[in-house]
């Protein structure tokens, strides 16, 4: 599966993704032309590491209907995307891998 890790990686969420055999592209900012660039099209999920970055959902949804949206944040998701985000994750509740493994399912 085509996977997006959009946001800074303090965790290491993307090389768990690619670990557990997933093609990852990470990209910094998740504005339109940059996950237009990373593929959302053909993505099967979306992580987002920075809820200040929450814009992508809707625009990631609106891209390619089907892709999974995962947050894998501390912070507290902004009320207006938490209806379009299939799972968030505090990373001190669960690790990359178990992250990763989740993808899968």
């Amino acid at each position: 599966m085509h996977v997006i890790v959009a946001g800074a990686d303090t965790e290491g969420i993307a090389s768990a993704i690619e670990e557990a055999g997933h093609d990852v592209a990470a990209i910094d900012i998740a504005n339109q032309s940059a996950l237009d660039d990373a593929g959302i099209e053909r993505a099967g999920a979306l992580v987002l590491t920075d809820v200040s970055q929450a814009t992508a959902v809707p625009i990631a949804k609106e891209r390619n209907p089907d892709v999974r949206t995962v947050v894998y944040a501390r912070e507290s998701l902004p009320e207006f995307v938490r209806g379009q985000v299939d799972l968030a994750v505090d990373p001190d509740l669960l690790d990359p891998d178990t992250v990763a493994e989740e993808l899968q399912q």
